[in-house]
């Protein structure tokens, strides 16, 4: 059975077709996210720890740990990536205590927090471009860490799945040559986006059983690319986890966290509930109002996409007896009510005369 074993200094964790689905929180990474790159290029790391904590609470396995900011002081990213990495590793790995990811494209900064890291994290990743493998690989070794393969080369992405598989391969089969054996490989086949491409989903459960039962390897992926550009992003990562699950997959990059729901989101809701004339108790707080309308919730929490997870391997019976089911989902007791049995009576049901 394929196990992919990563570890922090105190923690480890399993990447299998009979564990748990591995969760690889992507919230530390400032691509896209300006006020983030921002912070980082100005020393302040006060939302990657708030970032770190919240999905550690939120249930992830992992956190996937990238640097690449583009500096406006100095664009050039193997200079200033590479100890921006070794500096949010060394802050991450002080907070939280579970296995990390180095997410780079950078090989200098790869290596840089390989260096400091502790435990044995994954490496994130190789492509199947001559120049990335003989890079990579050799560190991969050095390190005698797990890795993230992405099944592109030099021709690109492409939309042929049965080319992405042989990309696959390719990178399985190099790494064995280097002495790194297909359990330390972790196959990410690229998801596209079902809203440009309508077999997206299907192409993506034949490649991860292909994946699995021809080469034997782990999968990941970037969960929400399935759902880029559409409308109800979570209905569609809510359905595509767990049948991406069923199909073999065993770990994914993805949010947990449900991010709070903005002060601008609630006024534009209180507005619209008084426009169709429904009073509200004048001492209601915001969090019972977004509550109470569906909204969410003020602060951060598990994600939809977490309930998803849970449930699915709940059902595929890598939750033994349901207990991580039932410890997320168990109401906690009232005030007042704690240790009470059945219809709230002290010590439970009351024996007849």
């Amino acid at each position: 059975m394929t196990r992919t074993i990563v570890e922090s200094k105190t923690k480890t964790a399993i990447i299998g077709f009979d564990q748990p689905f591995c969760v690889i929180g992507e919230r530390i990474n400032p691509t896209g996210r300006k006020k983030l790159a921002a912070e980082l290029e100005a020393g302040d790391f006060s939302t990657v720890e708030k970032d770190a904590l919240a999905q550690v609470e939120a249930g992830a396995t992992m956190l996937d740990v990238n640097a690449g900011v583009v500096y406006n002081s100095n664009p050039n990213p193997n200079e200033t990536e590479p100890p921006l990495m070794v500096e949010i590793l060394k802050l991450v790995q002080g907070l939280v205590d579970i296995p990390l990811c180095i997410d780079s494209s950078v090989p200098a900064a790869l290596e840089a927090g390989l260096e400091v890291c502790e435990g044995r994290p994954l490496l994130n990743s190789v492509t199947g471009e001559e120049d990335r493998l003989e890079l990579i690989l050799p560190l991969v070794k050095k390190y005698n860490v797990p890795v993230v393969a992405i099944s592109n080369d030099d021709t690109g992405i492409s939309e042929d799945p049965d080319v992405r598989f042989a990309v696959a391969k390719k990178i399985v089969e190099r790494a064995a040559d280097f002495g790194i054996p297909a359990h330390d490989i972790v196959v990410d086949p690229l998801v596209m986006p079902v809203g440009a491409m309508g077999t997206a989903g299907l192409q993506v459960f034949t490649l991860v059983r292909r994946l699995r039962e021809e080469l034997g390897v782990n999968t990941t992926c970037g969960a929400s690319n399935i759902s880029f550009g559409l409308p109800n992003r979570h209905g569609i990562n809510n359905a595509f986890l767990p049948m991406a699950m069923g199909a073999g997959m065993t770990s994914a990059i993805m949010n947990p966290v449900a991010l709070p729901v903005t002060q601008t989101k609630i006024a534009e809701k209180k507005a619209e509930v008084e426009a169709a004339g429904i009073i509200l108790p004048e001492d209601m707080d915001d969090e019972t109002f977004v509550t109470l309308f569906g909204l969410g919730s003020m602060s951060s929490k598990a994600g939809s996409e977490m309930e998803a997870i849970r449930a699915a391997n709940f059902l595929t019976n890598n939750d033994p007896n349901g207990a991580e089911w039932i410890r997320t989902n168990k109401v906690a007791p009232k005030a007042g009510q704690e240790g009470r049995g059945r219809a709230g009576r002290a010590g439970g049901r009351r024996r007849r005369g």
